[in-house]
């Protein structure tokens, strides 16, 4: 409609905000919203479409919103905790500058778990995303209110961070399309810091095109992340097609054991079955390590967490608790009354695994097994080109469920996790609905920088399950 000059920018972007503000009262997914800003945005690119017609790009004047863990000169860079409620950022994110660039017009930052840590965003320190299918349950963590924002239809894609199921978990649970990229593919320069080896950068969309076309716009080297890789950027839209002719989809047979909702195990197998009619072969295949994986995950997580959080002492930036009479107490309340219980308690058990006489034990030990998981995943796709398995264990529940067992949050990361330990792209794509109208979504998985692969089988199993567009009903 842009192309057509059907409809402004500008009046795009008045649309999304009425939207907003009809079903933010609902659905609580806003922690920053630039009113102004997005709308002198959406000017500037009706301008440049006039100027350069499609050569603007498909995102030009797309209304688009972030996860608030991605650094903005524009808004606050809250991360979701009272440590840096006020802190707005000296330097936008490099994926923010690529959006800018693109055209897109940023309409707000996101609600989220505090410092990405969780997987229901209920333990923000400002407010709880819901689930858009049903207000009450959770939209997932920590990127809730990324997906929620999607799916309620107040923005037209955003981007999350993911470091062990963060967009894809949310992204099933709330019905959009997610992508956690290949380690390196996409900058995480300005990106605020949990596990440096673990994060990465990606979209939550509507669909499967729009996933491809988020995914043109944000990745590239980038010379300001040391870990950010030197390769050629391919045209992810161009990856679209129908068929799946010559392309071997593996089941790793331990992600379908117990603990798997029957319904979630229904849907998901009705979209490998979708995927053979394609003409993709179905092999199984095993990774025999994957028991550890939680395991490993949390003492590798923690132990970076504990490091990288450290910065936020009261001292240079964020909260500071000024009734201190030392600076060790100043030290001390600062950390006490700025981070939430779950950041605390990672930090704890990060600065344990990575103490004197524990390191070995526990961080070194971690690290060995996370190099075994690395190379169940290399044997695997020597005999296939992408594993297919559930997302998460079990559809949504309701806000307060699992709020005092953290040890149940954790293992509903527990199909996602392994992907950011090997450090390859995956990704969530609606595959169905449980008997109460609630999401599930498959999980695709590939080998490093084969983010076409899983586009393509996406894209497919899209068209065949007639599920995109489908959207919850609000208001």
């Amino acid at each position: 409609m842009l192309d057509a000059g059907e409809v402004s920018s500008v009046a795009l972007t008045e649309s999304v905000l009425a939207r907003i503000d009809a079903v933010e009262p609902k659905v609580q997914a806003y922690l920053a919203l630039d009113r102004e800003g997005a709308l002198r945005q959406a000017e500037q690119a009706d301008i440049r479409r006039k100027t350069d017609g499609h050569a603007a790009g498909p995102l030009c004047g797309i209304p688009l919103a972030i996860k608030d863990v991605l650094c903005t000169t524009s808004m606050p860079t809250t991360c979701g905790s009272r440590m840096l409620e006020h802190f707005v950022a000296p330097y936008d994110a490099t994926v923010v500058t690529k959006l800018a660039q693109a055209g897109s017009v940023l309409l707000g930052k996101l609600a989220m778990d505090e410092f990405a840590m969780g997987s229901t965003s209920e333990n923000c320190a400002f407010k709880v995303p819901h689930n858009p299918w049903k207000t009450g349950y959770v939209a997932g963590g920590s990127s809730g209110g990324s997906a929620a924002a999607v799916a309620a239809d107040q923005c037209f894609a955003s981007l999350g961070s993911d470091t062990g199921g963060s967009i894809r978990q949310p992204a099933s649970l709330c019905g959009t399309v997610g992508m956690k990229p290949t380690y390196g593919r996409v900058s995480r320069y300005g990106l605020v810091a949990f596990a440096s080896s673990l994060d990465q950068v990606g979209p939550l969309t509507k669909d499967v095109r729009d996933c491809a076309l988020m995914m043109n716009a944000i990745c590239g080297h980038d010379p300001f992340d040391s870990t950010s890789i030197n390769l050629p950027v391919p045209d992810f839209a161009a990856a679209l097609q129908e068929g799946l002719q010559g392309v071997r989809i593996g089941i790793p047979k331990e992600y379908f054991g117990q603990g798997l909702d029957p319904e979630v195990d229904k849907a998901v197998r009705n979209g490998i079955a979708m995927l053979k009619e394609a003409g993709a072969e179905i092999v199984e295949v095993t990774l025999p390590h994957t028991d550890y994986c939680v395991a490993v995950y949390y003492l590798i997580a923690p132990a970076e967490a504990s490091s990288n959080l450290a910065r936020f002492d009261g001292v240079r930036y964020g909260y500071r608790d000024r009734t201190a009479g030392s600076l060790i107490e100043m030290y001390n309340r600062s950390r006490s009354h700025g981070f939430g219980d779950e950041v605390k308690r990672r930090i704890l058990i990060g600065t344990y695994a990575l103490s004197s006489g524990y390191y070995d034990a526990f961080y070194k030990k971690a690290s060995q097994v996370r190099t075994l998981i690395k190379e169940d995943f290399a044997r695997a796709f020597a005999t296939c080109d992408l594993m297919v398995s559930p997302v998460t264990p079990t559809p949504a529940w309701k806000i307060g469920d699992k709020a005092d067992d953290p040890l149940a949050l954790y293992l509903s990361d527990i199909l996602t996790l392994s992907a950011n330990l090997a450090g390859i792209p995956g990704m969530s794509v609606p595959c169905g609905f449980n008997s109460q109208g609630l999401p599930i979504g498959m999980q695709l998985q590939a080998a490093h920088f084969n983010e076409e692969i899983l586009l393509r089988a996406a894209y497919n199993l899209e068209q065949r399950a007639g599920i995109a567009g489908k959207k919850p009903v609000l208001a």
